[in-house]
């Protein structure tokens, strides 16, 4: 192997493409060529050399082969910093592309593309090698107004260029405003794109302009259309008696609503009694599907917004208000109709008995979380003021615990983060930021809505007839065993045979329960778990630990829910024959597909929204001093979280005291002279040092102490 490296690549080439009759890793290769180990890494180069120019192929798992590399196809996730990923179209981890392999590639195109690398225990590295077609057609960014001619700056960053604007093109735009972009030319590796303005959001300054522009940017709709909004009027008539024919009438059942004290769209009502050492507990969901008709304009609209979105300054429905708070809302002391999962369970927790019904109910009193926990509480006023009521909470919550203490049993996962509320003033400007934190009064109905789901994706399971379910696979075993390995520095171990257990989740996050490293550990489990999504297959929970669950309980905010509803009414009638099977068969997979799509973009965009608003929020404090806990290690600085959520970034570059190195074992950031370490869970004093609210970033600086 003493030749120049063109001629020991020939060697390597003619030897693949003569006497290589399996696909071989690099060590392989070495060995059959008997090539010196400290010579492996230029063998490594070559091969790879050989692939990019698409003379040899290079497999997902890293062995080579004599042929033209395989082609793959996948969607193309931009990095502000100049890169990019490849997310493969079949589920796979996602692929690093180099600026110099993306072929002009823009953030959302389907692209063909090849493996040049599977470096061990890395990510593996691609060439795009062809651009299959756009997905993204809108853009929302900052207009800015040049002599002749415009430009947008994307919001998004993930947009790596501005978009030229063309001389009437602007719709009237001026400096400063935000705008929705339609784009006419994509550009390529030497070109800008292009486009022409179609909206004009708002001034940059105006209320409420920074969240619309992030909803739009998802493609989430805002405003709903005449004709839906005419309809809803005509359907939304108060119950009459006929309305009310047929259905089991449960109007003189003792049953509350319990909420949030903002919520407006009431979906859910639930009862408890006892039938001797039974509890009969039942969940009554507002019965959505009566005023709105498959294929209606009403039905056609909800699914195409999937879910409602909640942010911090709005609420987006799904359904137009009219319905969302009137009619399908479960007003207090007003004729309603449901339907009913009404379940009879032991005092051990488990279901003996259980009925599904359509039903007329009236709710007796609205009840708030904080309300109910002042209940449970023996707050003095609460239990005068709602003394009628307080028997069935407190055999609620005994009932509550029962559930979560047999679900507990078979292994569910239990990830209690804190969620963050923000408070914004009439400007829009955030004026408090603070955990939410979850309390017993949400447990109770949190778990009474899962034991519905699970018992009504169980009957309908056995049913075999079409449904839509809501999964959540086991997660993928290289990921666990990166997860094993990495609280193996911590002290704990997980045990991964041919497949994980939800218990040894369960039980890993009960042993870091209280420790400085629970929040990371906490973290980085939910990281190794696969997204939870709808399916016509029943796969069944792995985060539940349950062999069956759908949603059933939000039909006013969710499609899924409301498209059971419908399959599970034509059955209580009679109505499931051959034909409307076949089409339930037909229509619900792109059904589980869409509502799948939907609810990730309202999840990013309420995200980028908390982010946007914890950064703004923070711009007005720079300077100022904070307690927190470091969150987060890595090689480019430690993220510190403070107690109201907000989470920074201290830069290893502004880290001047030391030249601090990245130790991946220990994960800790350690100074090579002083010594000095930043570990997980380790508290800090921090002070604001920037905050970016384009950016949704916030840097910290230690203070000394």
């Amino acid at each position: 192997m003493d030749q120049t490296f063109e001629k020991r690549k020939k060697v390597i080439y003619d030897f693949i493409c003569d006497d290589l009759y399996v696909p071989m890793k690099v060590k392989e290769i070495a060995a059959v060529l008997q090539i010196p180990r400290e010579q492996r890494d230029e063998l490594k180069e070559i091969l790879d050399a050989l692939v990019e120019e698409g003379k040899v192929a290079l497999s997902k798992r890293g062995k080579y082969s004599k042929g033209h590399a395989e082609h793959y196809k996948g969607i193309f996730q931009a990095n502000s910093r100049g890169f990019g990923f490849v997310a493969p179209e079949d589920g796979g981890e996602d692929v690093f592309i180099s600026e110099d392999n993306m072929l002009g590639a823009f953030q959302g195109d389907e692209v063909e593309y090849i493996i040049t690398a599977a470096p061990s225990g890395r990510r593996r590295e691609g060439k795009i090698v062809r651009i299959l077609s756009h997905t993204v057609r809108k853009i929302v960014g900052l207009y800015e107004k040049s002599r002749n001619f415009g430009f947008v700056r994307p919001d998004n960053q993930r947009y790596l260029n501005d978009i030229y604007i063309p001389s009437g093109k602007e719709m009237g735009a001026m400096t400063g405003h935000k705008v929705v972009v339609e784009l006419t030319s994509y550009g390529g590796e030497h070109a800008k794109p292009e486009g022409r303005i179609i909206e004009i959001i708002g001034h940059i300054n105006d209320p409420g302009t920074d969240i619309l522009s992030i909803v739009m940017d998802y493609g989430i709709r805002t405003e709903f259309p005449e004709k839906v909004l005419n309809q809803a009027v005509r359907v939304g008539k108060e119950v009459s008696e006929a309305d009310c024919a047929g259905r089991k009438d449960l109007r003189d059942w003792q049953m509350v609503t319990i909420d949030g004290e903002d919520a407006k769209d009431l979906d859910d009502a639930v009862s408890l009694t006892m039938e001797g050492e039974n509890y009969v507990l039942g969940v009554h969901i507002a019965d959505v599907t009566n005023y709105v008709q498959e294929r209606s304009a009403l039905d056609r609209e909800a699914l195409e917004r999937g879910t409602s979105v909640y942010l911090a300054d709005r609420v987006i429905p799904m359904l137009p208000q009219k319905l969302s708070n009137g009619i399908c809302s479960l007003n207090a002391g007003e004729n309603r109709l449901a339907l009913s999962c009404i379940m009879k369970i032991s005092k051990t927790g488990e279901i003996v008995d259980h009925e599904i019904a359509e039903t007329v109910i009236c709710v007796d009193r609205r009840m708030s979380y904080s309300g109910v926990q002042k209940i449970l509480q023996s707050d003095e006023q609460a239990l005068k003021e709602n003394e009628e009521f307080v028997p069935m909470i407190l055999q609620m919550k005994e009932l509550s615990d029962l559930i979560r203490e047999r679900r507990g049993r078979r292994g569910s996962i239990d990830f209690d983060f804190p969620e963050t509320k923000i408070l914004l003033d009439e400007n829009g400007k955030p004026v408090e930021i603070r955990p939410y934190e979850r309390n017993d009064a949400t447990k109770i109905i949190e778990d009474f809505m899962l034991m519905a789901n699970e018992t009504v994706a169980e009957e309908y399971f056995w049913r075999e007839l079409p449904f839509l379910y809501r999964t959540h696979e086991v997660p993928d075993e290289e990921k666990i065993r990166k997860l094993s390995t990495f609280i193996n520095n911590f002290g704990y171990h997980i045990h991964v045979r041919n497949e994980v257990k939800p218990k040894e989740i369960q039980k890993l996050l009960g042993k870091v329960e209280g420790t400085p490293e629970e929040d990371l550990i906490s973290r980085l489990a939910l990281r190794s778990m696969k997204r939870a999504r709808y399916t016509t297959e029943n796969t069944g929970h792995f985060g539940l630990a349950a062999k069956y669950y759908t949603h059933f309980t939000s039909p006013i905010r969710r499609y899924p829910d409301l498209q059971i509803h419908r399959i599970i009414k034509e059955n209580l009638r009679g109505r499931l024959n051959e034909n409307r099977i076949s089409h339930y068969e037909e229509i619900l997979p792109e059904v589980a597909r869409k509502c799948s799509e939907r609810e990730r973009s309202a999840e990013e965009a309420e995200r980028e929204v908390t982010k946007m608003k914890k950064a703004e929020y923070m711009r007005a404090r720079i300077g100022e001093e904070y307690d927190g806990v470091i969150s987060g290690v890595t090689k480019w600085g430690i993220y510190v979280e403070l107690p109201n959520t907000v989470e920074g970034l201290v830069h290893v570059a502004d880290m001047k005291d030391d030249h601090y190195e990245f130790s991946e074992q220990e994960y800790e950031l350690y100074g090579r002279h002083t010594g000095k370490t930043y570990k997980l869970g380790q508290r800090i004093r921090v002070r604001v040092a920037d905050a970016d609210k384009v950016q949704r970033t916030v840097n910290f600086e230690i203070i000394e102490q």
